[in-house]
């Protein structure tokens, strides 16, 4: 694969996240995985380089918004 090209951006805290893997389900579960916890704006497809193996997929992150984990329970009261 080509190198991953670098990207600046102008705030503290946003992130650009390039991945490669070795297949759409791959990169896929990575993306999913960092979109359960911070704000992403999610790709629906990858891109392949002609010629070389796996794919890439580029997401952009905001550790800035943080998200609630939505298997995390509310507390619930003692019985005591």
């Amino acid at each position: 694969m080509d190198p991953i090209r670098e990207a600046h951006l102008s705030e503290p805290g946003l992130l650009v996240i390039d991945v490669a893997g070795f297949d759409d389900d791959t990169v896929l579960a990575f993306q999913a995985a960092i979109a359960r916890t911070w704000g992403t704006s999610t790709a629906e497809r990858t891109t392949r380089d002609a010629g070389q193996p796996g794919v890439r997929l580029r997401m952009y992150t905001d550790l800035r918004q943080i998200l609630e984990e939505a298997s995390s329970p509310d507390p619930t009261p003692s019985g005591t």
